[in-house]
């Protein structure tokens, strides 16, 4: 007991630096799948979040960039990754397989969905910001914005499938 109580209190004081890379992204994306899907959790749903997690971080990317150009794009950066997580899960075997919604596979159905959904949080934002003079309506506006439209989903979609 004694043993673990120091074990956690040394991962609490001195934590290991986390490196992530999008490439790490992209293959969690896989894995998650798995394990959502052993956990009885539809393809759908978790597709969903994927596409929310893959679009924040393409506009994290693109804010990243400080040369002007067609890399600065937000957007682009989304559709790569989009494409990019959408081939691993067909290239793994992951999606098809009998997991279709209105005839759409679930995984290419919840990526889209939420892709299309964080653009339009984006969007939002950017028109309150309009309407305030660069100004936000409440605090955390940028991140509020996306979790209630993927979390309104969600909620949608749990009782469609």
């Amino acid at each position: 007991m004694i043993k673990m109580g120091l074990l956690i209190l040394v991962a609490l004081f001195f934590p290991k630096a986390a490196v992530a890379q999008c490439p790490v992204c992209v293959v969690t994306v896989g894995g998650g799948l798995i394990l959502a899907d052993k956990m009885g959790i539809d393809t759908l749903l978790v597709s969903i979040w994927i596409a929310g997690l893959n679009t924040a971080i393409s506009f994290m990317i693109a804010d990243k960039i400080k040369k002007p150009g067609i890399w600065k794009n937000g957007y682009l950066w989304s559709f790569i990754f989009l494409a990019t997580a959408l081939g691993y899960v067909y290239w793994t075997g992951q999606a098809g397989a009998g997991k279709n919604l209105w005839g759409i596979d679930k995984s290419l159905l919840g990526m889209s969905i939420g892709t299309v959904i964080m653009f339009g949080a984006v969007q939002l934002d950017k028109f309150i910001r309009s309407k305030r003079d660069g100004k936000v309506l409440f605090y955390y506006q940028k991140v509020i914005i996306p979790l209630l439209g993927l979390l309104l989903a969600t909620i949608i979609f749990n009782f469609l499938v």
